[in-house]
């Protein structure tokens, strides 16, 4: 394939020079963000987050390292480390924003996790290895719905035409009695017919066959009909996969236990035969059924399993939020202990081993672990050093200044001010903000802030839904449907609050 088109969130695209697979086999690769060189890595991230430039530096260079060791030499390609990073800084300054903005901007297997989930290996909770099973369930979703994309024309009209046999059925041949052995020189039986009158008289031939002519041009009408939608109202008759009895869920493995050779309700239902039912349904869910029908046949689900696990091995990404919950003095009795054990569970997977899933065996030599954490009681070096060892890259993030604020609320493409316009104009009406109403917010973010917990950008949110309340509640009474809030306005109504230290702790 020559070039490939990155396609944003906002539905823009960016055209790239194409990616094979490292192992330059197999279907082409998906465009995906390591395609693109880090400083437009850096300018597509620009676009929903405000400065920490050195974060989005070092996610760039660890993005577009993964494109660099897919094409290395095959002889030195294993030996190249994944650049795992781990970000530090205070909450609300972008770490899980990244994240975000990540997951839906890679094209390759991204999942987000919180370290403070994990719970040590004979503890009731989840293992660090079910990270690992969900990154391949999220690969077998994305490559199954691509693979479903390629062929979903020939589906659709494949579904097209059962639901036409649905509403026009076939007429059945008429049943005629075997040919009996006529002897030399013996006429042939008659056939005798009845007219509409009663009246029988006899026949040489059998009756003609139905007028296949007629037929083909009322089955052209209704697809025309169907086409155009106007058979939408109409209810059909068709077959569908009766649900599986509620015993199965007696069967789900236990969480820590979701391998390969636990999957017993999978394992029944392939036992058990297939159960249909009859449904009654209108014309467009009779459609998406048979869609779905047949893109189940048309989709290899062998080559998408192999397919996402070579992804996950090769191009997945895992971002581990909160890292710094299970980090804390060692030797110490309590709940440092499991803590230091959930590090030790982790070390395993990060460094590079074997984990077991559903769907085969996956190495994690060369996934890519992103970890972040405030860090606010605790620091990196609490970590066991092979973990710190195994995240050799470590940013800090800046905390959020006042002019911050103010970018944030005014260049992200999802910026506050934007969301607000929209949920506004959706009462067909308008809501403007002033640049001096803007910075007004902005100062009011920034000093409660400061004053209380600093929560980093959430704070606007805080003071946006304050701002707002009144306006979206009688927002559909109003007569007035322009909105403008200037330095003035913003002061006015937040003011109450503002003043009221008791209040604003309570609202803000």
């Amino acid at each position: 394939m020559g070039s490939t088109d990155v396609e944003s969130p906002t539905g823009e695209s960016v055209t790239q020079a194409d990616a094979k697979t490292p192992e330059g086999n197999g279907p082409p690769s998906p465009p995906w963000l390591e395609d693109l060189p880090p400083r437009q890595i850096v300018m597509e991230l620009d676009r929903y987050i405000i400065g920490q430039e050195a974060a989005k530096r070092a996610i760039a260079i660890a993005v577009r390292n993964r494109w660099r060791r897919a094409r290395a030499p095959e002889e030195i390609r294993d030996e190249i480390l994944p650049y795992n990073i781990i970000m530090i800084g205070p909450t609300g300054v972008g770490k899980t924003e990244i994240a975000r903005r990540l997951a839906r901007l890679a094209g390759s297997p991204f999942i987000k996790v919180e370290a403070s989930k994990f719970t040590e290996v004979g503890y009731v909770g989840r293992d660090a290895e079910s990270m690992v099973r969900d990154l391949v369930d999220m690969a077998i979703n994305m490559v199954r719905t691509e693979r479903e994309d390629e062929v979903y024309d020939l589906a659709a009209e494949r579904a097209d035409e059962r639901l036409l046999d649905i509403l026009l059925p076939a007429v059945p041949p008429p049943v005629t009695p075997p040919k009996a052995e006529v002897e030399e020189g013996e006429q042939p039986q008659s056939v005798f017919v009845v007219g509409p009158t009663g009246a029988v008289r006899q026949s040489d031939s059998a009756p003609p066959p139905p007028d296949e002519d007629r037929r083909t041009r009322s089955r052209e009408k209704l697809r025309t009909l169907l086409e155009q939608g106007r058979l939408d109202d109409r209810e059909v008759e068709i077959e569908v996969a009766a649900q599986g009895p509620l015993m199965f869920e007696l069967f789900q493995p236990p969480q820590g236990m979701e391998g390969q050779e636990m999957n017993l309700s999978e394992m029944l239902q392939d036992m058990l035969p297939k159960r249909t039912k009859r449904r009654q349904v209108k014309v467009p869910e009779a459609r998406r059924v048979l869609i779905d029908e047949e893109l189940k046949k048309l989709v290899d689900m062998d080559d998408v399993v192999n397919e996402s696990l070579d992804r996950v091995e090769n191009h997945g990404i895992i971002f581990v939020d909160e890292i710094d919950k299970i980090a804390g003095e060692r030797s110490q009795l309590g709940p440092d202990v499991s803590r230091e054990g959930v590090q030790q569970d982790l070390l395993p997977i990060v460094e590079g081993s074997t984990v077991q899933t559903r769907y085969g065996y996956v190495r994690t030599d060369h996934i890519l672990f992103v970890a972040a954490g405030a860090f606010h009681a605790s620091k990196p070096s609490d970590l066991i050093p092979e973990l710190q060892g195994r995240f050799p890259i470590r940013v800090e993030l800046n905390p959020l200044t006042e002019a911050d604020f103010v970018r944030i609320m005014t260049e992200p493409e999802n910026a506050l001010t934007k969301q607000y316009q929209a949920l506004v104009g959706a009462e067909e009406a308008a809501l403007d903000f002033t640049a001096d109403g803007i910075a007004e917010i902005a100062r009011v973010a920034f000093r409660a802030n400061d004053a209380m917990e600093n929560i980093g950008a959430r704070r606007l949110q805080t003071v946006m839904a304050t701002l707002m309340d009144d306006v979206l509640f009688e927002l559909p009474e109003r007569s007035d449907k322009k909105i403008v809030f200037d330095a003035a306005a913003v002061r006015e109504r937040l003011a109450k609050v503002v003043e009221d230290d008791d209040l604003r702790r309570y609202i803000l």
